[in-house]
């Protein structure tokens, strides 16, 4: 079979495991999205969108109206990128996620009348090294202001948590899980801590596949916080996250991959085969 990856970083442990796995009876080829606009002559077998940018969802959606099968697609991507929709889409699902008001930009946030300290402030469209920072008062506020006007935002009320964030993370059926200090408490956040998923909270797995179903994701992110009573509050959703340090996610996501590109229980069969029965 032939899988092709739409990233610019095919290094990235993830996909440099999984290719590992694959490379030996199969062919892996990267599509570096920023400079290939198509993909000329016959498509490969599948592909995994592991790069966000607007040129990689251009290029995702084109090889999906040639027949493709995409992982994850681009409308369920693209759908992770606006935290706007993201919060909409989970709260008529009726999943347990954060609060979520938008504005048009933060200067007119800052101009506005003042939210119920603190609160999280986070870019509206998700991308590396976007907006999210925790503020507690106005002339916080004011000096982000300040330094991004015309960001798009989105404001969540502050949830009083642990200073931990369980990072939760699927791909297909396979869970994974870690404790990461949250970017928004105090000192370093230092490295994420490996958590047994079945360790979680009862009924934090069942959430995390509900939310592969409700945004039709194969591989993703949950980030989520415990209020302090075992209940989750979902905060983020992430498509093709990097799942660092996870024993077992590269075989997760080259099963994955091959029963995508195969059909039926042959597919399964295969995917088995070529990772060793995991």
């Amino acid at each position: 079979m032939r899988i092709g990856l739409i990233t610019r970083d095919p290094g990235h442990p993830l996909l440099a495991g999984t290719t590992a796995l694959l490379a030996p009876g199969h062919e892996v080829e990267t599509l570096d999205a920023e400079t290939a606009t198509d993909v000329p002559g016959p498509l490969a077998d599948v592909y995994l969108l592991k790069a966000r940018t607007p040129r990689a969802l251009s290029l995702a959606r084109a090889l999906e109206r040639r027949g493709a099968p995409v992982l994850n697609s681009a409308a369920a991507t693209a759908l992770c990128q606006d935290r706007t929709a993201m919060a909409e889409r989970a709260r008529r699902a009726g999943l347990p996620f954060a609060a979520t008001r938008t504005w048009p930009t933060l200067a007119r946030l800052a101009a506005g009348a003042e939210p119920p300290w603190p609160v999280v402030v986070k870019s509206r469209h998700s991308r590396k090294d976007d907006l999210v920072a925790r503020v507690d008062d106005a002339a916080r506020l004011r000096e982000l202001a300040a330094a991004f006007p015309r960001e798009p935002v989105v404001v969540q009320e502050f949830a009083p948590n642990s200073g931990w964030d369980h990072k939760l993370w699927a791909i297909g059926d396979r869970l994974f899980a870690a404790l990461r200090r949250s970017e928004l408490a105090p000192g370093e956040q230092g490295p994420a801590q490996p958590l047994d998923p079945g360790s979680l909270p009862e009924g934090w797995s069942a959430l995390v596949h509900r939310v592969g179903e409700v945004f039709a994701l194969d591989v993703y992110g949950v980030d989520v916080i415990d209020d302090g009573d075992g209940a989750p509050l979902i905060v983020d959703i992430n498509a093709f996250p990097g799942v660092r340090g996870q024993s077992g996610a590269p075989e997760a996501l080259a099963a994955l991959t091959l029963a995508r590109a195969g059909t039926g229980s042959a597919g399964r069969r295969l995917a088995a085969d070529a990772v060793g029965g995991t």
